[in-house]
């Protein structure tokens, strides 16, 4: 028998062909797993056949996909001044209501409050309740 020089593992330059395996992503299973070359194009791997699910589809590149970004996370304390800002010169002009539990309040009234202050009723939450901006932040309150 005539010996075979010995190819290393990590050969570059090697040439692939029908029957080769390779690591590839598998679209069935949804991550990166050992195929066979079925088809080529050009030199390069067209179409593979997983080992693990049999499922035969488009060679994909084994990338390692990047980590997403740390998502930036809004504080709702300053999204809700940054809209009382916008709001406050509105609220200059308007004539506000005293609060009192017995008052009615529609949406987009202004409504004087002993302890929060100028605020600008925001959404009617049902009967009885409804939600108000102040300088302080949003509040729930009791009206009819």
């Amino acid at each position: 028998m005539a010996n075979k020089p010995e190819r290393s593992k990590f050969m570059s330059n090697k040439q692939m062909s029908v029957g080769d395996p390779l690591e590839s992503r598998c679209t069935k299973c949804r991550k990166i797993t050992n195929h066979l070359i079925v088809a080529m194009t050009d030199g390069k791997p067209a179409k593979v056949e997983c080992n693990t699910c049999k499922g035969q589809h488009k060679y994909r590149h084994p990338v390692v996909r990047k980590k997403a970004a740390p998502r930036r996370t809004v504080d709702p304390k300053l999204a809700e001044r940054e809209e009382w800002e916008k709001l406050r010169p509105s609220l200059e002009n308007k004539q506000a209501i005293v609060y009192s539990m017995t008052t009615a309040f529609k949406v987009g009234s202004v409504m004087k409050h002993p302890v929060f202050g100028l605020g600008v009723v925001l959404n009617s939450l049902g009967l009885g309740k409804v939600e108000v901006l102040f300088e302080a932040g949003k509040k729930k309150m009791r009206c009819l």
